[in-house]
C-alpha cells in the first residue's frame, strides 16, 4: 500500500459557484508538494435536468456552462505541476466536455492532456428501457422520459487514473466518489476495504459542497460569525493511507475551518449517520471523532464502513410541461392588501388552469406552499414594500403563457400602484427516483482520442 498522503482540493461545490476559487487551492496544492488532485463538484439533480434540456436544444452542449471559466485560470499550472483534475462537469454530455477541455488546452498553448471520460450512468436509451420500466413500476407508462442517470461510484474514476488519465470527466457519479476514486488509485486499497473507503467517502462528503465546510453556509452573523466571506478559502483534504483525513484551506483566505463547521457539514444531507448509503460503501459515522489540530486544521477519524449497496440509485427526468412565473411590486400604505388582492384577481382569472402559487416576498413566501396556502405569521398585515410572485405549471405552453399576460395586465387593471413587472416561461422536468441492480449498469471509461476537440 502507498503510505504517502494524498491532497485533494475542491474548487466548486455546485454549478454556478465562484469561478476564482481554484487559483488559491492549486497554489496550496503545489506549495505543499506531493500527490494532489483538484476536484470540481458541479452537478445536482436540478443541474442535470437543466443540462438535459440544454442538450436537447444543442447536441454539442449539455455540459457545465462555466467549464471554461473554471479551468482556464488553472489548467496550465495543473498540467505542469502534476495536479490531476476530476470532475462531474460532464453533466448530460461528458464527451462534449472532454472535447472542450482539449480545445481549451490548445487555445492556451499547452499540451493536450490525457482525458478520460467515465460512461455508464446514462440509462435513457432503448437498451435500458425495460430496466427502467421494471424499476419504476406503473408510473413509468405515463412518463415522457427525457433522461435517466444512475449514480455511479468511484471505480471507473480510479481505473482511469491508474491508466494514466490526467483529467477525468464524469457525468452522474455520487459526489463523494470524486474523492474516493483518486484515493483508491493512489493508495491501492482493495475495492472492499470498507473502513478505508468509508473514511475517504466522508472526506469527499466534507469537500463536495465547496466553501460550505469553510464557513460559507455556516455563517450567521452574531451567532456563528465567519471572517472574510468575500474571500472564502475552499477546502483541501489531506487523506492518509488508513482513510483518515485533515480538512484545511489555503493560507491567507477567508472563512474558518473548525470543529463546528466540520461537524455541521459532516451531518449535511446524511439520512442515517450509522448507514449513509453511497455507491461505494455504507458509511458509519456513529463513532467518528472530529478534533481541532490547529488554526483551520481539523482531523476526522473513526469512520467505519460496511459493504456497498447491491442497488444503484437512478434519477429519471421526465417532461412535466411549462412553468410560467410573474412578479409585480406594491409599495406604500396598504401595499400588502393590494398585493393580496392582485393574487386573488389572478386566481380568479386563471381558474381552471391548475394551482396558482402566490407568494408575498418579504411577508409570506418561504413558508408558503404550492397549494396556494398563505403562511401568515402573527401580527398585523401592514407591510409597505411587497413583491408578489405567482407561478403556474401547465402541460401546454399556450395555456402557461396566459399567466404572463395576466400579470402584465395588472399595470392598469389594478390594484393601484403595481409596477416592476417581470415574467418568465421555461420548460420543466420532473424527477422520479428508483433503484436498479448494480450489475445491470455497465460503468467504465475511455480516453478521448488524440486530436479531438473543436
Amino acid at each position: 500500500m502507498n503510505r504517502q498522503p494524498l491532497r485533494i482540493g475542491c474548487a466548486a461545490g455546485f454549478s454556478g459557484d465562484r469561478t476564482d476559487a481554484a487559483g488559491p487551492v492549486v497554489d496550496a496544492l503545489l506549495a505543499a508538494g506531493g500527490p494532489a488532485v483538484l476536484i470540481f463538484e458541479t452537478l445536482a439533480e436540478r443541474t442535470l435536468a437543466l443540462a438535459q434540456l440544454a442538450r436537447r436544444d444543442d447536441p454539442l452542449g449539455g455540459y457545465e456552462p462555466l467549464l471554461d471559466d473554471l479551468l482556464r485560470p488553472v489548467l496550465a499550472r495543473c498540467l505542469a505541476g502534476g495536479v490531476r483534475i476530476v470532475s462531474n462537469f460532464g453533466a448530460a454530455n461528458p464527451q462534449g466536455a472532454a472535447r472542450r477541455i482539449a480545445a481549451l488546452a490548445r487555445e492556451l498553448g499547452v499540451r493536450v492532456p490525457r482525458i478520460a471520460v467515465v460512461s455508464g450512468d446514462d440509462l435513457a436509451g432503448d437498451a435500458h428501457r425495460g430496466l427502467l420500466l421494471e424499476a419504476l413500476g406503473r408510473q413509468a407508462a405515463a412518463l415522457n422520459i427525457v433522461a435517466a442517470n444512475a449514480y455511479l461510484g468511484a471505480e471507473a474514476i480510479a481505473d482511469a487514473l491508474l491508466a494514466g488519465a490526467e483529467i477525468v470527466v464524469c457525468g452522474r457519479v455520487a459526489d463523494p466518489s470524486l474523492t474516493v476514486g483518486p484515493a483508491l488509485a493512489h493508495f491501492g486499497w482493495a475495492r472492499d476495504d470498507w473502513d478505508r473507503i468509508a473514511g475517504a467517502t466522508m472526506a469527499g462528503h466534507l469537500l463536495e459542497c465547496g466553501a460550505q465546510v469553510s464557513g460559507g453556509y455556516y455563517a450567521d452573523p452574531g451567532y456563528k460569525d465567519v471572517p472574510g466571506l468575500a474571500t472564502l478559502g475552499y477546502p483541501i483534504a489531506e487523506i492518509d493511507a488508513d482513510g483518515g483525513c485533515v480538512i484545511t484551506k489555503p493560507a491567507g483566505t477567508g472563512g474558518r475551518i473548525d470543529e463546528h463547521t466540520v461537524k455541521e457539514q459532516l451531518l449535511y444531507e446524511v439520512h442515517d449517520p450509522f448507514a449513509y448509503l453511497t455507491p461505494d460503501v455504507v458509511a458509519d459515522i456513529g463513532q467518528a471523532q472530529v478534533r481541532q489540530l490547529g488554526p483551520d486544521r481539523v482531523r476526522l477519524d473513526g469512520v467505519r464502513g460496511h459493504a456497498r449497496p447491491a442497488q444503484l440509485k437512478v434519477n429519471v427526468c421526465h417532461e412535466t410541461g411549462w412553468l410560467a412565473e410573474g412578479e409585480i411590486s406594491y409599495a406604500g400604505p396598504r401595499a400588502e392588501a393590494r398585493a393580496r388582492l392582485a393574487a386573488e384577481v389572478l386566481r380568479e382569472r386563471l381558474h381552471g388552469l391548475g394551482t396558482l402559487r402566490a407568494d408575498l416576498i418579504g411577508v409570506s413566501s418561504v413558508f408558503a406552499d404550492d397549494a396556494g396556502t398563505w403562511a401568515d405569521g402573527a401580527g398585523a398585515h401592514d407591510a409597505r414594500d411587497v413583491r408578489l410572485r405567482v407561478a403556474l405549471q401547465h402541460a401546454e405552453r399556450r395555456q402557461a403563457e396566459r399567466l404572463a399576460r395576466e400579470v402584465t395586465a395588472l399595470y392598469t387593471c389594478g390594484p393601484a400602484g403595481g409596477g416592476g413587472v417581470r415574467t418568465a416561461l421555461r420548460r420543466r422536468l420532473g424527477i422520479a427516483s428508483c433503484s436498479v441492480p448494480r450489475e445491470r449498469v455497465d460503468a467504465g471509461f475511455a480516453f478521448l482520442p488524440i486530436g479531438e476537440g473543436a
